[in-house]
């Protein structure tokens, strides 16, 4: 499905109609703010409106975004349960990622790193999310929308290919503590792939990825 993407802070702002050309406004430029519609239309009255007016009008965005017929197969998310969620300036680049109550969006841990991926940033958010409830004594669910790092949870190793230096060795010596804790320990929380493309984006969306 072809997406238009709304740079609102960048080297250059404005609608491209390719996640190449906003990738080259955005990627290791700080703070940026970006995110990828359905349509042109949309994306140019979105851009028009601003950022924080875009913010505002997530939700119901959300649903807009969304087809009105959703697969018996598919069925509703399960609101009592925990979502996750990463977002990059750039990949790399600066790194945050978040874990939220899905049913009224509370933030329950959040994270920020100077240079990470977004993949390591979801790797990351699930297993802090399943030591978090853990913790809890919880055995709530927790929704990725990253079928990438699903797949590096459950093999206890998260196969990034992001290079050691001074601005990523905090993400990394966290991800070699995850790895650990991964092996070290059992958990019974579902680990669930959310529907985007009939729930809209996951509650715990940070409002500005671009892909």
């Amino acid at each position: 499905m072809k997406k238009y993407y709304v740079v609102w802070q960048g080297r250059e702002i404005g609608v491209f109609d390719n996640w190449k050309d906003c990738e080259s406004q955005i990627k290791n430029f700080p703070q940026a703010r970006f995110k990828g519609f359905p349509n042109r239309e949309m994306a140019e009255k979105m851009f028009r409106g601003g950022y924080d007016a875009y913010v505002a009008q997530k939700d119901t965005l959300a649903i807009i975004e969304k087809p009105k017929d959703i697969p018996i197969w598919v069925g509703q998310p399960i609101l009592e349960s925990l979502s996750v969620d990463a977002a990059c300036s750039g990949n790399p680049g600066a790194l945050e990622y978040r874990g939220v109550y899905t049913k009224t969006k509370e933030v329950m841990f959040h994270k920020k790193f100077d240079e990470g991926t977004n993949n390591v940033g979801e790797f990351l958010a699930i297993v802090h999310g399943i030591a978090f409830l853990q913790k809890q004594n919880s055995n709530l669910p927790i929704y990725t929308d990253s079928k990438t790092a699903m797949t590096w949870v459950r093999a206890k190793t998260a196969k990034t290919k992001l290079v050691k230096n001074k601005n990523t060795e905090d993400v990394l010596d966290l991800v070699s503590r995850a790895e650990k804790w991964l092996q070290d320990n059992t958990y019974t929380n579902q680990l669930l792939k959310w529907a985007t493309e009939y729930w809209g984006e996951i509650p715990a969306d940070f409002g500005r990825k671009g892909t």
